[in-house]
């Protein structure tokens, strides 16, 4: 019953100043388990470069599926090999504006985008075991690659 600033309507505006933010997938993340973490229904709708599910959107693949890289030149993916490893879900989501980096089964895997004075991204799958497997969290390029991706959001 007690009034409180909306946290993410702060990082809309947060980011529209000119600071940085990333959203990492999960199965509470985006649309997530049985849809229930709504962020569809959020602010982060208006800085987000993609579109969001109403519904369930974990994308569960046990066989494990290896993302694509689209845009190599881009400077948070230099230096880092077009193989990935593999992972075993991510969250479905629909290509909306920004620039897509990577994909896995066609759907935007990595995208960033500017808004306002400020950049954002997302990553559509774990950055830790679950989804991302050990295979990934070991990778010899996993810090370089986080390492790129959170100084380009920082406008590096």
């Amino acid at each position: 019953g007690e009034r409180l600033p909306n946290r993410l309507k702060l990082i809309n505006e947060y980011v529209r100043a000119g600071k940085g933010f990333l959203m990492i997938g999960g199965w509470m993340s985006f649309s997530g388990f049985q849809g229930k973490a709504r962020y569809q229904m959020s602010p982060l709708v208006d800085i987000l470069p993609v579109k969001m599910c109403t519904c369930d959107d974990r994308m569960e693949i046990p066989e494990g599926i290896v993302p694509q890289v689209i845009a190599p030149d881009h400077p948070i993916l230099t230096g880092i090999p077009l193989d990935w490893p593999y992972f075993v879900g991510y969250n479905k989501l629909y290509a909306d504006r920004g620039t897509p980096l990577m994909s896995i089964n066609a759907d935007p895997f990595l995208v960033v985008d500017t808004v306002g004075k400020g950049r954002v991204g997302i990553f559509a799958s774990d950055c830790l075991p679950h989804w991302g497997p050990k295979e990934f969290c070991q990778w010899e390029f996993y810090s370089r690659f986080w390492g790129q991706l959170i100084h380009w959001l920082a406008g590096k």
